[in-house]
């Protein structure tokens, strides 16, 4: 099977709401969140999960042996961090007003982190690789989460590539593995990833655009509920500025940091504007849950807006931003409204473990140990304030953070 790469969907994919027909789209045949099929977990999957929180705990070990300073897992090296709104219309068709957040208009307060995917923060920036956006959105209420239910947040998550190489648990699981073990050697690592059934699709993030960030489309790459629905979502740049821009890709003489002042001297001249776009579920055959390797096509189940996301411009460096962002916060998909539940096997390895305070470290070993199955993000975060000597703080206000 072709893959499509982050490009192919940047030049295919537009808001229906722009050209296309509304009463069409709110008369078509979406299928609920609660539908037989929609989410199947397969056996031995916790032990995949636990599998995988062994191994970013590992990563994790072996960035701080080189820094004294533990990052995440994934996505540790920043390139900004910025303060806007998040705006919801009035007059959203019927279909696209669900959960809280969508049902009625509103202006919301949000902070944002611009990152590359892998797990080492000295990564040059001349090297192409999945970038990743972050975002906070403040004011939100309803029905939330137990682990997210005493601050009124909803946490989203996006990255540069439309399909998730990572697909499920156990994919993650012998992907990490293999990044692990030949991470260094690319040859080696092409070698073993020949063997597999979905080469294409784990060596598509070594073909990305590497052009400026805050003119790269990002996408959820997995499902999520979306009140009585299920969704995909994308964040499009749409300003004139934003799509100019990029035009213009990474070139061996910018230097290691290229996308940092590319992002800074952006955000200092410039607003941001990005359309927030829902692709709705309509058939489980051609749009897996559970799979998400495989891109839903934007031909035949067209994206829709339902929200403006607005960043004035600003200072997008402010190291004490940085640090309170890295020491402190955790954006996590399961801290929000239960209408935007994360489906399928990637979201359920990152769910918020139940006893998280069971735990017990061990500061020279290479793994941990729980007295239950540990999901991914809990067991990384709750590494990372363990070997920096910080606390996790929940923001229940945006002024909070500098």
């Amino acid at each position: 099977m072709a893959t499509m790469t982050a490009s192919d969907v940047h030049e295919s994919s537009h808001s229906i709401q722009s050209n296309g027909n509304l009463d069409y789209l709110g008369k078509r045949n979406y299928v609920r969140w609660d539908a037989e099929g929609v989410e199947e977990k397969p056996p031995n999957e916790d032990e995949d999960i636990q599998a995988v929180a062994d191994q970013i705990n590992a990563i994790q070990r072996a960035q701080f042996n080189m820094h004294r300073h533990s990052f995440g897992g994934t996505h540790a090296r920043t390139h900004g961090i910025i303060k806007g709104k998040f705006i919801v219309p009035d007059d959203l068709a019927p279909h696209l007003k669900q959960t809280e957040l969508f049902s009625t208009g509103g202006e919301y307060p949000i902070i944002a982190r611009y990152s590359t995917e892998p797990g080492d923060p000295g990564l040059d920036d001349r090297i192409a690789q999945p970038r990743g956006f972050a975002m906070k959105i403040f004011n939100v209420h309803g029905d939330m989460f137990d682990a997210g239910k005493d601050f009124p947040t909803q946490d989203i998550e996006f990255n540069s590539t439309p399909a998730l190489d990572l697909a499920n648990a156990k994919v993650t699981k012998e992907i990490i593995g293999l990044r692990i073990a030949h991470g260094h050697d690319k040859d080696r690592l092409y070698e073993e990833l020949e063997k597999r059934d979905d080469t294409d699709l784990q060596k598509a993030r070594d073909g990305v655009r590497n052009t400026h960030l805050e003119s790269t489309r990002q996408y959820s790459q997995t499902a999520y509920r979306f009140g009585n629905y299920v969704i995909k979502y994308c964040l499009v740049p749409s300003s004139e500025t934003q799509r100019r821009l990029y035009e213009e890709t990474v070139r061996p003489e910018h230097g290691s940091d290229i996308l940092h002042r590319w992002l800074q001297n952006f955000h200092k001249q410039h607003e941001a504007q990005y359309l927030f776009q829902v692709q709705l579920l309509e058939n489980l055959n051609d749009q897996p849950v559970e799979y998400a390797g495989k891109i839903w096509d934007a031909e035949k189940y067209p994206w829709q807006t339902v929200a403006r996301v607005v960043f004035p411009a600003q200072e997008s460096f402010d190291y004490e931003r940085k640090s309170f962002w890295e020491d402190h916060m955790r954006v996590d998909p399961w801290h929000g409204l239960k209408a935007l539940q994360p489906l399928g096997s990637p979201n359920r390895l990152r769910r918020v473990g139940q006893y998280l305070a069971s735990y017990k470290w061990s500061l020279h070993a290479t793994q941990f140990r729980a007295d239950v199955i540990v999901s991914v993000y809990p067991a990384s975060s709750s590494l990372r304030r363990k070997l920096n000597g910080r606390k996790e703080i929940n923001v229940t206000s945006i002024d909070e953070i500098p």
